[in-house]
């Protein structure tokens, strides 16, 4: 009785995930960002980091190939609300941006105890800026900053409940302008009190316990964009053996051969699954291992028990028993085979052309000439600004050429 009341449980258990999966796939429409956007990130040095930015900018990519989207980043380091508000048209507006992700507020708390002072001028600004977005009709996510990890800030433990009071009134602006919001304060800070929780002292997304660290930038991309209501599935197949009836999700499966100790197929995705970085493993428990984010799926039922490789093109990217693969495994965060390299070379390619959004915005958009060569100087400058906007685009258009996914040899055989 108890065996059948474990695998009742299971199935239960099982179906319940499936179906948090199907919601998720169906809300799709709610997402934030759409086809065609013109995205401007606009922040602090977290932002101008380009590490948040590039995790968001690699999803957005390999989940919706065939999107057409451009991407600039208008992060200072040291900067703030009231700097976002001053410089918001020449940076953002004038950029003529579809859609903007505003996430200020780290340096504004000050790094002390709460001063109500400074939380009511953060808002103040932080209005200013969405009053401006919304006369120019420009959508907008606000985002709260990430939590602060304590175990690395000498004064994190104190700022750390700042932050909570400081920021709490994001949401109700949000609420009042009737825009996108994110939480990622009380994301980061619930995954980072569980690393504490763990004694994980080798997981360290924050080098200095506000600055990403390369894994950071994912915490903050999967806090983000799951509170934008990003969806969270790549594709899903569903192959069973003994009847050879295959469920398919956002992907094509043809040439199915199937008996109990394996199956064969071709399989052609919509989409391809978000490429990480070997290192991030440690960090992974800490985000769901990613199933309401990267959730690129394989189900087999009816195999013989016991461990099976699972093997794309010739190459094997993970292993797992019969009874996981009946559960449904995720293949989305293996960091090997061909479609891992071909979303590696999309994200690689993604840094290389940030390096030239980085330089257009601080090397010419923000250049000042001395008076006596004004005249000259704003020839010069919009010269130079559209050779780099044409060498971002061609960037761009390359990357989207790279990310088109191709068929794939499948296949799932016992381990002898």
């Amino acid at each position: 009785m108890l065996c059948w009341f474990s695998s009742r449980l299971r199935t239960l258990a099982a179906f319940a995930f499936f179906l948090t999966l199907a919601i998720s796939a169906a809300s799709a429409d709610e997402f934030f960002f759409k086809d065609g956007d013109r995205v401007m990130f606009l922040g602090d040095s977290i932002t101008e980091q380009h590490q948040y930015t590039a995790e968001l900018e690699s999803y957005l990519t390999t989940r919706f190939p065939k999107w057409r989207l451009s991407f600039l980043n208008s992060g200072i380091g040291g900067d703030s609300a009231g700097g976002g508000a001053g410089r918001f048209k020449t940076h953002v507006l004038d950029e003529k941006p579809t859609a903007v992700t505003i996430n200020f507020g780290m340096n504004d708390g000050g790094y002390g105890k709460f001063n109500q002072g400074s939380c009511d001028n953060f808002i103040k600004n932080t209005e200013k800026m969405l009053d401006a977005a919304k006369a120019a009709g420009v959508r907008v996510a606000l985002i709260s900053p990430n939590a602060v990890d304590r175990r690395y800030k000498s004064n994190g433990a104190e700022y750390l409940e700042t932050q909570k009071e400081f920021y709490a009134p994001l949401a109700k602006s949000a609420e009042k302008y009737g825009i996108a919001f994110a939480d990622q304060y009380t994301k980061t800070r619930a995954a980072f009190e569980k690393m504490e929780a763990d004694k994980a002292d080798n997981v360290k997304p924050f080098g200095d316990g506000f600055h990403t660290s390369p894994p950071g930038g994912l915490q903050m991309a999967h806090a983000i964009l799951t509170g934008l209501k990003a969806p969270a599935v790549v594709s899903d197949v569903t192959i069973d053996v003994p009847s050879s009836k295959i469920s398919e999700t956002s992907c094509k499966v043809t040439g199915l051969a199937a008996d109990p100790t394996g199956v064969e197929f071709t399989r052609l995705d919509e989409a391809l699954p978000m490429p990480l970085e070997p290192d991030y493993a440690s960090l992974l428990p800490y985000l769901n291992n990613l199933k309401d984010l990267n959730w690129y799926g394989l189900k087999v039922t009816g195999l013989t028990s016991g461990k099976y490789s699972v093997v794309i093109d010739g190459v094997e990217v993970a292993q797992h028993t019969a009874e996981e693969l009946a559960q449904g495994v995720n293949l989305g965060n293996v960091t090997k085979g061909p479609v891992y390299a071909q979303a590696k070379k999309v994200r690689d390619a993604i840094g290389a052309k940030n390096k030239i959004v980085h330089d257009r915005f601080r090397n010419v958009v923000m250049y000042n000439a001395p008076e006596w060569l004004a005249d000259v100087a704003a020839e010069r400058k919009a010269a130079v600004l559209q050779k780099k906007s044409e060498q971002i685009a061609a960037a761009q258009a390359s990357i989207y050429e790279a990310v088109q996914p191709v068929k794939h040899q499948f296949a799932v055989k016992a381990v002898k």
